[in-house]
């Protein structure tokens, strides 16, 4: 790589390193501001208020909604991931009379905007009683994100060689042995990724859970975020901490398993 090559990439990559990181540090700093004072610019005030966090986490009963989305999550990460990775094995490794149409389907789906089908969600839910309940948020998202999941992991089992299946199989090995110890131990930086996606989008869900969750405190933390604006939008530094303590677990998580995720990105793109 050149010099000017080296130089643009870098220039390249502090733009959007700014671009990232400015409008959080802008937020961090007007939560921390007096309560109820008005945010002009991006400064650091002489008497941080470090108690509009507890405030926040209060006033918007962030209890119960981190409990709401940890237990949506709890339930729609191991379903989803193992079912997105029962159906990309399928649709790897064997072929079946309608395949073509289940990946037409599965594509379909990922084209599919999430607005035009909350509203039969809505009344599909309600006909059979699970409107208000965690189950009419689990469900469909295990739905929602299952397209990607299958596309996904199909990709990591294409990319493996037929060999391995062909050898195993010639050792009297069936579906289920191949696909537990020789493809599945190969699978681990693809699963991680998938997890740690399917954990961020189910936890940042706030169409869904605004709409078919109508208990407040069952509703996920950016739902509940969304209940808290329209209490306290013109306290800024209020918000702006409230903004804080939702984004904190999904930035813990990311920082945790950020090799992960990264691992799973660079092997597909690699293969």
């Amino acid at each position: 790589m050149t010099r000017g090559a080296r130089f643009t990439t870098a220039v390249i990559l502090l733009i959007a390193v700014a671009l990232t990181v400015v409008p959080l540090i802008s937020i961090f700093f007007a939560a921390v501001q007096e309560p109820g004072s008005p945010v002009t610019g991006l400064h650091w005030p002489e008497h941080p208020h470090w108690e509009n966090f507890a405030t926040a986490w209060t006033v918007g009963g962030f209890a119960s909604l981190f409990a709401s989305s940890g237990t949506v999550a709890i339930a729609v990460v191991p379903v989803g991931v193992l079912l997105a990775t029962l159906g990309g094995y399928a649709l790897s490794r064997f072929r079946f009379r309608g395949s073509s149409v289940v990946v037409a389907l599965l594509l379909l789906g990922l084209t599919l905007p999430l607005e035009s089908i909350v509203l039969s969600l809505y009344y599909g839910m309600r006909s059979v009683g699970l409107l208000d309940t965690y189950w009419a948020l689990i469900l469909p998202l295990i739905g929602v994100f299952m397209p990607f999941g299958i596309f996904w992991m199909r990709a990591h089992f294409d990319s493996l060689p037929m060999e391995l299946t062909e050898a195993a199989e010639m050792d009297g090995a069936g579906p289920y042995t191949v696909f537990v110890r020789i493809l599945l131990p190969t699978a681990k930086p693809a699963l991680a990724t998938l997890a740690l996606l399917y954990f961020m989008w189910s936890w940042n869900q706030f169409l869904l859970a605004l709409v078919l969750i109508q208990d407040p405190n069952r509703r996920t933390a950016p739902a509940g975020l969304g209940q808290f604006v329209t209490q306290y939008g013109k306290d800024i530094p209020l918000l702006s901490a409230s903004t804080i303590v939702v984004i904190v677990p999904v930035v813990i998580v990311y920082a945790i398993f950020q090799r992960q995720l990264v691992r799973g990105f660079l092997q597909g793109a690699v293969r």
